[in-house]
């Protein structure tokens, strides 16, 4: 006999291989219902219709559904062009001033995290710092192609909170890891956790796989093969992506904001947590 648990909760004599993306019931093709993102159980699409009544459409995490979906990326991208135009017109000088560094001297005087909390400020700038063509280009197509559907499938809080939580867990790891005087740039770190949770939500959706461990290890492949490639930062970014989006993508909906944001909370208290490790191992 068939196990239970690939039958139809609504007709058990039914044998199915989907599930609700939402509530991951089994259901079969009667009960099947199209939604943006796999297929809901009639139980989902109700309460789906209730919620959105109550507060307005969600996003799969629970997001509010915008005009733009993809905004935030496209602000993203802004940014990082602008910064990248400063670069190309005023030089080294921003790099320097930008750039994330542990604690290093130069003529003018020496800086760093690690220096005091009036350079702190480099942890999120450096995520915005890009100072080769290829550097922006290859990261900005990233972010279009990886961040875009994020976007859609978060909501636009949710996504920012995981975009900057990356990019400042690849900069723990950058302190901790790293010689102290090296100089790491580029929105590398946030796009691998992009890339992470991606990852968890194709899973927690029940898609293919394949393509997107593909893209993944080919990412990998270049960060340990290709010189002057901070692969502290790819690692630690991916990872706490990874952490936000199993949170975002598997909290229960009746407890959904308080895993989400508890989730987001405890990845943070983490990463401060290893950026403190870090800067003690440089003053130590």
């Amino acid at each position: 006999m068939t196990d239970q648990a690939v039958r139809c909760y609504r007709h058990p004599d039914r044998e199915t291989g989907i599930r609700c993306s939402r509530c991951e019931r089994p259901i079969c093709p009667e009960c099947m219902v199209n939604a943006s993102v796999g297929f809901h159980c009639p139980e989902c699409v109700r309460d789906a219709r209730r919620e959105a009544q109550a507060t307005g459409p969600r996003t799969v995490a629970g997001g509010s559904v915008a005009g733009d979906p993809r905004l935030v990326t496209k602000i993203l991208i802004g940014l990082n062009l602008a910064v990248f135009l400063l670069v190309q017109a005023l030089g080294d000088r921003v790099v320097n001033d930008l750039a994330l560094v542990g604690a290093a001297c130069d003529r003018s005087g020496c800086f760093g995290v690690a220096l005091g909390a009036d350079q702190w400020y480099r942890l999120l700038s450096s995520m915005f710092l890009h100072q080769e063509l290829w550097h922006i280009g290859f990261n900005m197509l990233s972010l279009w192609w990886i961040g875009a559907p994020l976007e859609g499938l978060l909501g636009r809080t949710r996504y920012l909170v995981l975009y900057l939580l990356s990019g400042l867990g690849g900069g723990a790891l950058v302190l901790l890891l790293a010689a102290p005087n090296a100089a790491t740039l580029g929105a590398s770190g946030a796009i691998f956790g992009l890339f992470g949770a991606t990852a968890v939500f194709m899973r927690r959706l029940r898609y293919e796989m394949r393509p997107v461990l593909i893209l993944l290890a080919l990412n990998l492949a270049f960060t340990f093969l290709w010189a002057g490639i901070s692969w502290q930062a790819h690692i630690g970014g991916l990872v706490t992506g990874g952490l936000v989006a199993v949170g975002m993508a598997y909290a229960p909906r009746e407890r959904r904001a308080l895993v989400q944001w508890g989730t987001a909370a405890a990845v943070l208290a983490v990463v401060l947590v290893v950026t403190w490790v870090g800067v003690a191992r440089i003053t130590g």
